[in-house]
């Protein structure tokens, strides 16, 4: 077992990858990309250059912080992965997800749609097992994910989730609070990334 470093050093970004999205939300995604460039925390996200996707990679990259896109090859063009960033092309999904939480040490949750939903709930699963200790921060706006929250809460008032569930994430409302967030959550032991793939 082996412990996070002292400091912060990258944060993955799961959200959205539509350009339909509300221009607020759009616009937050920048300030999050900004913010972890001006803390020296290194982006990784899903490698698009669309939507909350690529506002929070542009605005990281143009604030000269570091960024690292990985993305499936079937999804190169589709999400016009963004080519001024570094990037890691992989075979599918499963390979995508897996190597996006080995590269990183915390995990930053933007409003997104089902696919944001499929990542966001396995991470969470991986962390009710114990195989991570990450902190995980939601950006919650005019309480988007309050739904996920009480579907969460729900599986926990029917004693199928325990109680301690609930206090695997944080919960801000305002962009500019998901840094200070991340960085105000406790250093924690988590296992391997080998054991993540064993378990996970």
């Amino acid at each position: 077992m082996r412990r996070q470093s002292q400091r912060l050093e990258s944060a993955c970004v799961f959200c959205g990858s539509s350009d339909a999205a509300d221009p607020e939300f759009l616009a937050a995604a920048a300030t999050v990309g900004k913010a972890l460039a001006d803390s020296r925390i290194r982006l990784v996200y899903g490698g698009g250059g669309v939507g909350l996707m690529g506002a929070t990679a542009k605005a990281a990259h143009e604030a000269g912080g570091d960024v690292l896109g990985i993305i499936p090859t079937f999804l190169v063009g589709v999400e016009r992965a963004l080519e001024t960033v570094e990037h890691i092309i992989v075979d599918n999904m499963h390979e995508r997800k897996m190597l996006m939480f080995q590269r990183s040490d915390s995990f930053v949750v933007l409003p997104g749609g089902i696919g944001t939903l499929e990542e966001v709930v396995e991470l969470l699963s991986w962390r009710r097992l114990d195989l991570h200790a990450k902190p995980v921060v939601f950006y919650n706006p005019r309480g988007f994910w309050d739904p996920l929250f009480a579907l969460f809460k729900h599986t926990v008032d029917e004693r199928l989730t325990p109680p301690d569930f609930m206090e695997a994430w944080v919960s801000v409302t305002e962009a500019d609070q998901v840094v200070p967030a991340l960085l105000g959550q406790a250093r924690e032991p988590f296992p391997s990334e080998a054991a993540v793939g064993r378990r996970g």
